[in-house]
């Protein structure tokens, strides 16, 4: 039935191609065949890995009556919120609005304006039955009722938009972040607040980045807490690596299966820097496990990365990883099977369903070789079984995220095969995702899908490849994010103040929504508003550019504004903020090859630093203009705002150099 789905690059709108709903995607001729008809919308909106999307797709959107009633009375139009975030927030907004909650299936009745009268989540079929008689009628005989409605809905969510701007945080205003953030944590369990408990990568990263700053040693402590917490629990798949998306309790044991690509870019930058400031052999190990992960689970054929693995496998979620004890003594023989029930916490009770246990690793193996011999035939096992399905859309921002955490990662952990693997997805967004100078949102199996793209992947790539440049020294990264940042400074800023004051989420040329989207605070990923200002100082460290620089300030005056105990929905900002106030430090390193001295200015960096490192005197590079050999060896130069101190040729005097300096400080107890 829904024919015009068919053609779609989107797995979550291909899953809906045999409903008996007639189904449109979204554009102006399914606005203008309601305004033909006569009938309001039914917007639905999710993506392809969402458990409850699965649900009330087969209740409701397989039914064939409650289709046939969609089909009369209304035009039908299906959303991937990951292909068009633009229409996922504009709608969220109002559905958060109106029912003080929002979620996914996103459920909302729209005018043939686009303006929303009724706005709602998952429902059973019953009651989505009612609904829909419930709008017709009053489509019919109250319509000036439901019109007015929407047009006080439309008008308060403009009025929700307003501008916000100031000076860049200062340190008393991150202190205060950082302590408010202290104060919020689970001081037992790790992470904030209580079940259902989402991996807080990005104020993990700013916590990190304030002890790198400060030296708090509570900060450190709800690092260090939380990120053990995280990877030795079931949320972390201790068999093959890589972060679910979250758990559906406080102790991190059971999670929502789904995998998403964003997660675990985001988490694997945290534990690489996490282990590159403390040493941590737990980060280290889950470094290497999630970018294997990457590679091996969530790579494309054409060098992306796919966007999720599923929650549910043949209708049933957690399928795929779930144990018993019974189970386990088939595969690896009784004693191994208690072993292992034991170090992986699979018990007879069962921590899951029907008796099953998501697995656990509570304590390193007392034994490592044995532990690997029954990882490696439990994953054997695993692989036998149905498995998750895989939404292979590769998707801009999330994309940028995984290249940087990739590159970086390469350098600190010696693995040069991330680095290409970051090149090669580099290649695929730089090939396919960018046309004309602008960017598209997603691809699929190597063709462009329709949708533009948006803030954050401008924000998200553009700093990724900044840190491919600096990790593997190909200059065309950087001019590639120069550009990538200037048209973001054109498209996307608001133009009431110079330097801007903010970036909308959409670009001035892009598509009227019933308002246009800006939101500065983070959700599951960086906001278009803190991931271009981190491109932004990033560029400027590497450039010299004060012009960027004052732009990402700028930007990150949104966050006095909103405020130090909103710190969690702000981590992002709140870490380049940390970089705003501890540089730009910059570290150049000249030398034809890759030497001791590269790898510890990559360990020793601190809050918003950039590395640079290449032949002397490199055309092109700034920080490596006029930075020759000093007799002949590798020499290191650490700059501020491009003015150097005196070079180094060893690695204990650059050790030195970066551990005396305020910006880079040794962490002090206090």
């Amino acid at each position: 039935m829904a024919e015009r789905l068919r053609g779609s690059t989107s797995p979550y709108l291909l899953q809906h191609v045999d409903n008996p709903v007639d189904w449109w995607p979204w554009s102006d001729e399914a606005f203008a065949e309601a305004r033909r008809r006569d009938v309001p919308v039914v917007l639905s909106v999710g993506y392809a890995a969402c458990h409850w999307c699965h649900v009330m797709a087969h209740e409701v959107f397989e039914n064939q009556a409650l289709a046939d009633q969609m089909n009369a009375g209304f035009i039908s139009i299906k959303v991937d919120r990951e292909e068009r975030p633009d229409v996922d927030a504009v709608y969220m907004e109002a559905t958060q609005a109106l029912t003080g909650s929002g979620g996914w299936p996103m459920t909302c009745f729209l005018t043939a304006d686009g303006a929303p009268f009724y706005c709602g989540t998952y429902f059973p079929p019953p009651q989505f039955r009612q609904l829909l008689t419930a709008v017709t009628d009053a489509w019919r005989d109250r319509r000036e009722e439901l019109l007015s409605s929407s047009e006080q809905i439309v008008a308060a969510l403009s009025s929700s938009g307003a501008r916000v701007g100031g000076a860049a945080p200062d340190t008393a205003f991150l202190d205060a972040a950082a302590a408010a953030l202290v104060r919020s944590a689970d001081p037992v369990r790790g992470g904030f607040g209580t079940a259902p408990k989402f991996p807080p990568a990005m104020p993990l990263e700013f916590l990190l980045r304030h002890y790198e700053r400060t030296g708090s040693p509570a900060a450190l402590a709800v690092v260090e807490r939380t990120g053990e917490a995280m990877a030795r629990g079931g949320m972390y798949d201790q068999l093959a690596g890589g972060f679910a998306r979250y758990s559906v309790d406080a102790d991190w044991v059971v999670p929502h299966f789904e995998k998403m690509l964003y997660d675990n870019a985001l988490l694997l930058r945290f534990y690489v820097h996490w282990y590159r400031r403390t040493g941590s052999a737990l980060a280290a190990r889950v470094v290497d496990e999630t970018a294997q992960f990457l590679l091996r689970d969530l790579g494309t054929a054409e060098g992306g990365f796919s966007s999720a693995l599923d929650a549910d496998t043949d209708g049933v979620e957690g399928l795929t990883y779930a144990w018993t004890p019974a189970q386990l003594a088939d595969i690896l023989g009784p004693d191994d099977g208690d072993y292992a029930a034991r170090l992986l916490a699979v018990t007879a009770a069962g921590t899951f369903e029907h008796g099953s246990s998501t697995l656990q690793l509570r304590a390193d193996p007392d034994d490592a070789s044995r532990w690997e011999s029954i990882r490696e035939r439990l994953l054997t096992a695993r692989a036998q079984r149905p498995q998750p399905g895989r939404d292979d859309k590769v998707v801009t921002a999330w994309n940028g995220l995984a290249l940087g955490a990739l590159a970086e990662a390469s350098v600190i952990r010696g693995r040069p095969e991330w680095l290409a693997a970051a090149q090669r997805c580099a290649e695929l967004l730089t090939t396919v995702h960018l046309r004309s100078g602008r960017l598209v949102r997603t691809s699929r199996h190597g063709s462009a899908g329709p949708s533009t793209g948006v803030a954050e992947d401008y924000g998200c790539l553009a700093e990724g490849l900044l840190l491919l440049f600096q990790a593997g020294g190909e200059l065309r990264w950087l001019d590639v994010a120069g550009e990538l940042v200037e048209v973001a400074m054109s498209r996307f800023a608001d133009r009431t103040s110079e330097p801007p004051s903010h970036f909308y989420d959409t670009a001035d040329d892009a598509e009227t929504l019933i308002r246009r989207p800006w939101d500065p605070t983070d959700n599951a990923t960086p906001s278009g508003q803190s991931s271009l200002a981190t491109a932004l100082l990033a560029y400027s460290a590497l450039t010299g550019s004060q012009r960027h620089r004052d732009a990402a300030e700028a930007a990150l005056g949104a966050l006095d504004a909103i405020g130090a105990q909103h710190a969690r929905s702000l981590g992002w900002a709140l870490a380049a903020a940390e970089g705003v106030v501890a540089g730009p430090l910059q570290i150049a390193v000249a030398t034809p090859r890759n030497t001791e001295l590269v790898e510890l200015a990559w360990r020793l960096r601190g809050p918003g630093s950039v590395v640079v490192s290449g032949p002397p005197d490199a055309e092109g590079v700034a920080l490596l203009e006029q930075r020759p050999l000093i007799g002949g060896e590798p020499t290191a130069y650490v700059c501020r705002g491009m003015v150097c101190d005196l070079p180094v040729t060893s690695a204990d005097a650059l050790a030195a150099r970066l551990t005396s300096t305020p910006q880079t400080s040794a962490p002090q107890a206090s």
